[in-house]
């Protein structure tokens, strides 16, 4: 998840509007004068993404029973990704994964019994031949449900690559699933420079990460002024591209409290993120994340140190217990 920071003076208010004006007007060199245009017929599984986005709700998932330890992964199974997602469903109907190895392959199956109407899976490495064959195969299992991919998850910001090498990436997963649609993921400052522009003309669809959370200015400024930067980055976005703008991750983790972050605010977050950026078909956002991931305080990370706040944006605990945000949220009207 994004760790960028601008270096804002903390600021509330009109000052800190101020601050948002000139960072989007200093940010630059953007992709284009004018934004870039998906140039593909339309696709089945952007339809279904683009439904989800308008009438249902993404969230970022990882199962519970997949973690890394000292660099081992392990073995996710279906029982367990079941228990996931029937606490999931009453308010979530669309997915979106990380990877497509160690069992997580298996989750479009999974939700394809309990109603889920849109997986956007993940490829944790583009260069895998065997997470893109297992993507491959899973939509042919399930090409209900199974709707797009994305090829990596902030690999230009974690140095694993270029802008050009997942546009290459990208290209070899659309020969095998060109019905999908397929895009890759990297924070939001990264998409709007002009090096992104490979990867925005082979995009289906933009999927960013948006995270308030780690900027200076954050822990002074109130809720509402997070969610305003959320809704603000997204209309800086559709400035360099014109398709359909997909916030994949964006949220609060809910410790360590010294560091500011509670239950309470992030559920203030998403309360006020709600109210500012309504969900429509061309513009929404996913909560980030559905569970807590204890195990990612020592997981490798972009950023050099030590993260404790990664083990909490869970939407739940690691025991499936729900947050008080998940109050905040609407059953969806499927599951009242």
């Amino acid at each position: 998840m994004l760790k960028f920071q601008n270096r804002w003076p903390q600021a509330g208010g009109f000052f800190f509007c101020a601050v948002l004006l000139l960072y989007f007007l200093t940010l630059s060199p953007t992709v284009s004068a004018a934004p870039i245009c998906p140039n593909r017929a339309p696709l089945a599984g952007l339809l279904r993404i683009s439904q989800v986005m308008a009438t249902g709700r993404f969230i970022a998932y990882s199962p519970t029973s997949l973690q890394v330890i000292n660099g081992q992964p392990t073995q996710a199974n279906d029982a367990s990704i079941a228990e996931d997602l029937k606490v999931l469903r009453a308010h979530f109907d669309g997915l979106v994964t990380y990877s497509a190895l160690n069992g997580a392959e298996r989750i479009p199956d999974v939700a394809a019994k309990l109603g889920y109407r849109a997986v956007i899976m993940g490829i944790h490495d583009p260069y895998s031949i065997t997470e893109r064959a297992n993507v491959t195969a899973a939509a042919r299992r399930q090409p209900q449900i199974v709707a797009g991919v994305s090829v990596g998850n902030e690999v230009v910001f974690g140095a694993r690559g270029t802008f050009s090498d997942v546009a290459s990436a990208i290209a070899k997963v659309r020969q095998q699933t060109p019905q999908l649609a397929i895009a890759t993921t990297e924070p939001f400052h990264l998409l709007v420079q002009a090096d992104a522009a490979p990867v925005l003309r082979t995009s289906d669809i933009l999927l960013a990460n948006v995270h308030p959370a780690f900027e200076p200015w954050f822990h002074a400024a109130p809720d509402a002024n997070a969610a305003e930067f959320v809704s603000n980055v997204v209309a800086d976005l559709g400035k360099v591209y014109c398709g359909p703008i997909l916030v994949k991750e964006t949220g609060l983790p809910t410790a360590p409290m010294d560091q500011g972050f509670t239950p309470v605010r992030q559920a203030g977050f998403y309360r006020e993120l709600f109210k500012q950026f309504r969900p429509n078909a061309t513009r929404a956002f996913a909560y980030f994340s559905a569970f807590d991931a204890p195990w990612r305080v020592n997981d490798v990370h972009p950023v050099p140190g030590y993260h404790p706040e990664e083990a909490h944006w869970g939407l739940y605990d690691d025991n499936r217990k729900p947050k008080p945000v998940v109050r905040e949220i609407p059953m969806l009207e499927s599951k009242r």
